[in-house]
């Protein structure tokens, strides 16, 4: 009987761990190590891209371009996540559920194993999706700032106008 590779050690101990984790559930943490190390590939894309173009990361965030981001980050990732017209791009990994608020969907993730349950849980929740969102638009006040705040204050405004619909709404509703 030969020993075990020091590379077979690891994957034992990796399935052993995974196994207690899951508990029995099933939960597709080999998809989440992929879409994480599809995250960490993009920053490290974005942060040879900033020195092969000479840019270097401000040394401090403006407050306006954080309340920007901020509230930019909450928009998209919403927009990505919950919007009828982006549904095209859940459709893959997710199952149609219903509206879940006013031009909102409820979608569940269509699979229960690896990267396709990973990628719908990513792509059906503004939570997890703002982490990617507010670091490709921090990436993007590096390598392109101008571009970035238009996008960032496009998206700000519409967050603006979504709020002033509800508002509206609601005093409509008060004043009847």
């Amino acid at each position: 009987m030969t020993n075990p590779s020091p590379i077979e050690d690891v994957r034992g101990w990796a399935r052993r761990q995974a196994d207690q984790y899951r508990d029995g559930e099933d939960r597709p943490l080999g998809g989440y190590l992929a879409v994480m190390g599809v995250y960490t590939a993009g920053i490290g894309a974005v942060t040879v891209a900033g020195r092969l173009l000479g840019r270097k990361a401000p040394v401090q965030v403006s407050p306006w371009d954080l309340a920007q981001i901020t509230v930019a980050t909450h928009r998209i990732a919403r927009t990505i996540s919950k919007d009828p017209v982006t549904s095209p791009i859940r459709a893959p990994f997710t199952r149609y559920q219903g509206v879940s608020a006013a031009a909102e969907l409820k979608e569940d993730v269509r699979s229960h194993n690896g990267v396709q349950h990973s990628i719908g849980e990513l792509l059906s929740c503004p939570m997890c999706l703002a982490q990617w969102v507010a670091t490709a638009l921090t990436a993007g006040l590096v390598l392109s700032p101008r571009v970035t705040r238009l996008v960032a204050a496009t998206f700000t405004a519409v967050a603006g106008a979504d709020f002033l619909q509800y508002l509206y709404a609601y005093l409509q509703k008060a004043t009847e």
